[in-house]
């Protein structure tokens, strides 16, 4: 049964939020590229794994407040908490836009801001 681009991305997270690395990179592209606006820019699966293996040293947190999706893009309003290296929860808001091929995220723009 093929996904919709939304349930796919739902289906993803929730492997992120289980701390299932490897489960949510299935439905990435091999090629995929992340960029964190104002950050970094991921260039393929691989770098995803080594970022998620530093960045998410405790399954973070998400609170989706909106997705919306239109063609191949799906659009992630929320917040997350996450841990940092001390073992401090940072909380964040964010908006991700991932672009989709062929039922597998792609490409993903993130803007992250850290809420005081």
């Amino acid at each position: 049964m093929k996904l919709n681009n939304k349930a796919t991305l739902e289906k993803a997270n929730a492997f992120v939020t289980k701390g299932d690395n490897e489960g949510f990179l299935t439905f990435c592209t091999d090629d995929t590229v992340w960029t964190f606006v104002g950050d970094k820019t991921l260039q393929g699966k691989e770098a995803v794994r080594q970022y998620m293996a530093k960045a998410y040293i405790e399954p973070p947190k998400f609170i989706v407040e909106n997705l919306i999706a239109e063609g191949d893009f799906v659009t992630a309003l929320g917040k997350i908490s996450m841990k940092n290296e001390d073992g401090k929860t940072i909380e964040y808001s964010y908006c991700d836009v991932w672009r989709f091929h062929e039922g597998k995220m792609a490409e993903l723009t993130a803007f992250v801001i850290e809420t005081v």
